[in-house]
């Protein structure tokens, strides 16, 4: 009886240091990148304010560094994702380039007088786009005088890694970062299972299907995020960097893999791409779920358990 008892008591003491005490789901948003971004761990409360705390000195030192006009070229967080950058570059023939900017610039996506620029002037933007034309000299990255950075296609990812990084190293097992459907998510979500990422319908309020994923960082790129309508034309912010105009042929590009940078950078990458599975072939890790133009959807590269709504 007394060695029962003993057995019941080891138990008892096993499941009890197994709990951390106190925790619970915790949920909050702030703004990053101009973009409303949502914490949602499971933690006790003193654990989720450092975790805040701590996500958001991450956050803040991405935008000091990535920012639209910071001129930081030499910094090693710059250097190493103008690096990261430059492999997509390469790996996709020019179709991600963070050297977009004056086309940004002309078409009024840097502000909001948004238009249909001349020719000429697209012309005379694309002299100044490419990433071969950035040198790197003295630990530091030259720039000819009309370039500028868009760091928009791959920052967000970054923050989003660092950030989840740190809070799982801190002893949090289950988690999401969601900043603006960049987003990455491990552990359990609330209800034990998998977590469940509704994909946005690019032409129709809700969802249009939902991947269910853990441990890994997701990343949509669409023709419906930012954009102007001229004689019944879409005009958008996702830019073929080798002709100067919005990117043709799809309208939603959502990339899954165990990075959230790779998947923000590739979403890009496949868009603008007429040929995404030769990209995807380089990054065996990460699968895609497109919609081209006419609405059909297509799976490529590695298979994710993605539903239709």
């Amino acid at each position: 009886m007394a060695r029962k008892l003993f057995l019941l008591l080891l138990v008892f003491l096993s499941f009890i240091l197994g709990c951390r005490v106190g925790e619970k789901w915790h949920t909050s948003t702030f703004l990053f990148f101009d973009t409303i971004c949502q914490i949602n761990i499971f933690s006790s409360a003193s654990d989720f304010k450092t975790a805040q705390e701590e996500v958001f000195q991450i956050f803040t030192e991405i935008e000091k560094h990535f920012s639209p006009g910071i001129k930081d070229y030499s910094s090693p967080i710059v250097l190493d994702l103008f690096h990261r950058a430059l492999k997509v570059y390469h790996d996709s023939n020019g179709c991600f380039d963070i050297t977009v900017s004056p086309l940004s610039r002309i078409w009024g996506f840097l502000g909001n007088q948004r238009r249909l620029p001349p020719s000429q002037e697209i012309e005379s933007a694309l002299r100044h786009i490419g990433m071969e034309k950035v040198k790197e000299q003295n630990g530091s990255l030259i720039l000819l005088a009309e370039m500028e950075f868009d760091w928009g296609g791959i920052a967000k990812g970054l923050g989003i890694d660092l950030a989840s990084k740190s809070l799982i190293e801190m002893g949090i097992s289950r988690g999401f970062i969601n900043a603006g459907g960049d987003l990455y998510c491990w552990g359990n979500n609330p209800d034990d299972k998998a977590w469940n990422i509704g994909i946005d319908n690019p032409r129709e309020k809700g969802y249009f299907g939902v991947i269910s994923i853990s441990d890994l960082g997701a990343a949509t790129t669409g023709d419906y995020q930012r954009y102007f309508m001229r004689d019944e034309v879409r005009y958008h912010h996702v830019f073929d960097p080798r002709t100067g105009y919005p990117a043709r042929g799809k309208r939603s590009v959502t990339v899954v893999g165990p990075e959230t940078v790779l998947c923000d950078a590739l979403s890009t990458a496949l868009f603008v791409s007429q040929q995404p599975e030769k990209v995807l072939e380089k990054y065996p890790d990460y699968g895609a779920i497109i919609i081209d133009s006419d609405g059909d959807i297509s799976l490529l590269g590695k298979p994710y358990p993605f539903m239709l709504e």
